[in-house]
């Protein structure tokens, strides 16, 4: 199984694959399923939101078994997002999590207009994401930035993204221990849909 360090550089190779429109020639599918009949060995794990223009295997030019991924909109942590994680970390060994947020994300833009216009209206589901999102931001509308929509909205994508690497960090004591103990690093990302390019928040 790779390092933390060695799955980060991987990551990053296959995005500028893909940001410089190289397509290299993976494994024929038929082949590589037969191969990954006995099991699987993902080298990342990547807790990233629903988007349909931010598909983790296809910007980190990668194929079958490569990664585990779990999405949901906002890439919001919630019980089962930790417990995924936590499957993929202990069953495969995998010692490196992304948590990938993109530019314009429609479920940040809904938590702001929800702050700025509280709506009695959503359901209930979908508010039980906009509620997961709002702590990490609502204190942004308290700057200048409430009246710069485009800062403000990028300024959030990224603190929602911390907000959940932080989670993740110190929401699971199976998670923490894989920290401290087995080289479980656990980082934050944005891809940005404009140019096709992951930054890394290297920093967490």
């Amino acid at each position: 199984m790779l390092t933390a360090k060695d799955s980060l550089n991987r990551l990053k190779e296959g995005n500028r694959r893909f940001a410089d429109n190289i397509h290299e020639n993976l494994a024929d599918d038929a082949t590589r399923r037969s191969e990954l009949l006995s099991g699987q060995e993902p080298y990342a794990i990547i807790l990233g939101c629903s988007d349909s223009r931010v598909p983790a295997e296809i910007i980190f030019g990668q194929g079958l078994g490569d990664l585990f991924v779990i999405r949901v909109a906002g890439n919001i942590v919630a019980p089962s997002q930790i417990g995924s994680v936590e499957f993929a970390a202990e069953m495969f060994g995998t010692r490196l999590v992304v948590v990938l947020g993109h530019s314009s994300c429609g479920a940040i833009k809904a938590t702001i207009d929800d702050l700025k216009r509280p709506s009695g209206s959503r359901s209930k589901n979908i508010s039980s994401i906009v509620d997961r999102i709002r702590p990490s931001i609502e204190g942004l509308l308290e700057t200048e930035l409430r009246n710069n929509e485009e800062d403000l909205l990028s300024k959030s994508v990224k603190a929602n993204i911390r907000a959940s690497v932080n989670q993740l960090k110190n929401g699971s004591s199976t998670l923490e221990n894989l920290i401290l103990n087995d080289g479980l690093l656990v980082i934050g990302a944005e891809y940005s849909l404009e140019t096709g390019i992951v930054t890394f928040f290297e920093e967490n």
